[in-house]
């Protein structure tokens, strides 16, 4: 499971890359209406999250997430692709490192209040990093015909 966990996760960050790559930078943090957040503030929310939830709390990484910062500030296109790769790699040697085992036994973090493997967890963490990156594939064909 945790290889097949791997694969997807390379997968679906190098399609975020891929997306962020797509746009202008000069649209990468603008907003529509009824559209509060910009695809750079959700691309810089999924990097925060999982080099958080899968770096920090399963790999012990020292990283310090400031979840405020996705949501409200800015950085240059280039630096949000250094971040995407950064957490490839990071998802990448934190999954070779963790074992069938690990993933049977409860996720070290109480997330949504209830106890839950951490092999359940990584599954919501590829379905949230999925949801948004729709958000941002939305986006960037809404603001082109803005």
């Amino acid at each position: 499971m945790k290889n097949e966990l791997a694969k997807v996760f390379e997968k679906d960050l190098k399609k975020l890359k891929e997306e962020i790559e797509s746009y202008e930078e000069s649209d990468l943090f603008k907003t529509a209406t009824g559209i509060t957040n910009s695809a750079g503030n959700l691309a810089m929310h999924l990097v925060g999250n999982l080099k958080h939830f899968i770096g920090a709390v399963l790999g012990n990484s020292g990283y310090i997430r400031n979840r405020e910062f996705e949501f409200a500030g800015q950085i240059s296109q280039a630096a949000l692709l250094t971040e995407i790769e950064e957490t490839q790699i990071i998802v990448r040697e934190t999954l070779a490192k963790i074992t069938a085992q690990n993933l049977d036994q409860n996720y070290p973090v109480r997330v949504f209040g209830d106890d839950m493997t951490s092999g359940f967890f990584l599954i919501h963490l590829l379905g949230h990093l999925n949801y948004h990156m729709g958000q941002i594939n939305y986006h960037r064909r809404l603001i082109k015909n803005f």
